[in-house]
């Protein structure tokens, strides 16, 4: 790093990937600060920097030895800082320890026989909360949310002729239980319910309850609809849907058909007035051929993403949101697992919700290779608007952004 450039971020002050720190703290203070970054996106701490920017510089001789000391003996999993020393001058030297996000995640402090979990709040470093644990485990893959239990539920509160026609049906089990406790027994070695109390698991409710959102209140889905580029207090359609994720399906025939919506179909069909015309004229068939405003099977691509991937940690629903110039989809909770918007591009998979993609996989409502948003969303969107999607990532969700078709 250039003298100028280390001297411009001490005068931009600390901030959420900036922290100043004399080089006489303490190693469990030092260990605080590195894991609250790594854990949070990364940053950088600047030893010999004082909390308001004024300069006192190294005072150890080994600064080098004792940084990676500390780090090998405080700080779980291991992370490999970027150490760099800048001369400001005279004998005055400023060490610069640089973080990526870690993919490890939590990392923790280890001190005295405990361990505990900071994260980075604006410039300051805090212990984390309950709730700010859980998405680290999450977003580490240490905890499949999908399998938690649900409070107040049992296995009465699935919907058992859906789950038939999964067993039956769809995966052509040879043996479908009979009994109650056939089907506790086979419901809990499919994930859909606890062995401990009976509950219904995350996974459970949301692909087969009957009311999802009666006991899990981000199980829904939010829809809007607006006249304009922007969100109006007057809305066209302003809804809550609440259905288990998977239809019905009778499979007897040639063709598979639908017998019961589930929430993809209930979407699909209460929208397609929002996202589709029909045109004034008709064709020599003497028919109406309806017009698409956006590819119907990328809208589908994208909303059974947003469903399968969502953080079910995070208590809000996925919204989807039409304007007169695009639709907005916006999954709740960060990318998982290290994933980030130019790996899901290139192909590269990861899915978060394991249980429930396979489910839907089941179904046929996600692609077997799990490349949807390569293959099948970004060039159907090309070849319809000559317009790619647009993705935008932040810790707090992935929102996907289709842009209508020009007239």
């Amino acid at each position: 790093m250039l003298k100028t450039e280390l001297l411009e971020i001490i005068a931009n002050r600390e901030n959420s990937g900036v922290e100043f720190k004399r080089d006489d703290i303490r190693p469990v203070q030092l260990a605080k600060e590195i894991v609250a970054m790594v854990n949070f996106q990364g940053g950088r701490v600047l030893l010999g920097v004082e909390d308001d920017g004024t300069i006192s510089g190294l005072q150890r001789k080994n600064s080098e030895e004792w940084v990676m000391n500390v780090i090998r003996d405080k700080i779980h999993p291991l992370v490999l800082p970027y150490y760099e020393e800048v001369h400001l001058g005279e004998d005055v030297f400023v060490a610069i320890l640089t973080f990526p996000q870690g993919i490890s995640k939590p990392y923790v402090v280890r001190d005295r026989g405990e361990e505990r979990i900071y994260i980075r709040v604006g410039s300051t470093s805090q212990l984390a909360t309950r709730e700010q644990q859980m998405r680290l485990f999450e977003v580490g893959g240490m905890l499949h949310t999908e399998t938690l239990p649900v409070a107040r539920t049992n296995s009465s509160s699935l919907d058992k002729v859906r789950l038939e026609n999964y067993l039956q049906d769809i995966i052509q089990d040879p043996a479908i239980p009979k009994t109650d406790e056939e089907w506790e027994l086979r419901l809990a070695g499919l994930g859909l319910l606890t062995k401990a109390g009976g509950f219904c698991t995350v996974a459970g409710l949301v692909l087969f309850g009957k009311q999802p959102r009666q006991y899990f209140k981000q199980a829904g889905l939010r829809v809007f609809v607006f006249n304009g580029k922007d969100k109006e207090y007057e809305a066209k359609l302003d809804l809550i849907l609440d259905a288990p994720l998977v239809g019905r399906w009778d499979i007897s025939g040639a063709e598979k058909k639908l017998i019961d919506e589930g929430l993809i179909e209930k979407f699909l069909n209460r929208l397609e007035p929002f996202i589709s015309k029909e045109p004034g004229e008709v064709d020599e068939s003497f028919r109406r051929e309806r017009e698409w405003l956006y590819p119907f099977d990328v809208v589908r691509e994208v909303l059974v993403n947003a469903l399968a991937h969502r953080d079910w940690t995070r208590f809000v629903d996925i919204e989807v949101g039409v304007y007169s110039d695009r639709m907005e989809f916006i999954s709740p909770g960060a990318l998982q697992n290290s994933m980030t918007i130019e790996k899901m591009i290139s192909g590269q998979r990861s899915p978060r919700n394991i249980l429930i993609m396979e489910i839907l996989r089941d179904y046929g409502y996600v692609d077997y290779r799990g490349m949807g948003i390569r293959t099948k969303v970004i060039p159907l969107m090309k070849k319809f608007n000559d317009v790619e999607p647009i993705f935008e990532a932040t810790e707090d969700y992935l929102k996907t952004v289709l842009l209508r078709k020009k007239e």
